[in-house]
């Protein structure tokens, strides 16, 4: 594996923390916005994404954004299981059929 396609998973993953971070920040969803918005979950979430975007830029000097991109789709797999985990999220048959579809084709695009 190249060391930029290291650097795009990296982003992918840092991508992955800020979202769930912004979740958590949310709290029980009561109380104002700018509550919500100096919560320390979402303060750092946002660093996370600065971070995520930041290591996509490098991904992309070597990976062409057709590619990159949609691999960045494989953080809607994980997101939507750590939705489920972390925060009781539902997930039905007509979720786990897209995430399956999501997953092949991120496989088809990074194979190819």
């Amino acid at each position: 594996m190249s060391l930029y396609w290291g650097v795009l998973i990296g982003a992918i993953f840092a991508s992955l923390i800020g979202q769930v971070l912004l979740k958590a920040g949310t709290g029980d969803g009561t109380g104002s916005f700018l509550t919500q918005l100096f919560r320390w979950q979402t303060v750092i979430g946002l660093g996370f994404y600065g971070g995520a975007a930041l290591l996509y830029i490098i991904a992309l000097r070597r990976i062409p954004m057709s590619v990159a991109l949609p691999c960045t789709a494989a953080s809607y797999i994980v997101i939507a299981l750590l939705g489920w985990w972390f925060f009781g999220e539902s997930l039905g048959g007509q979720k786990l059929a897209a995430i399956g579809c999501i997953g092949l084709g991120v496989v088809l695009l990074a194979s190819a």
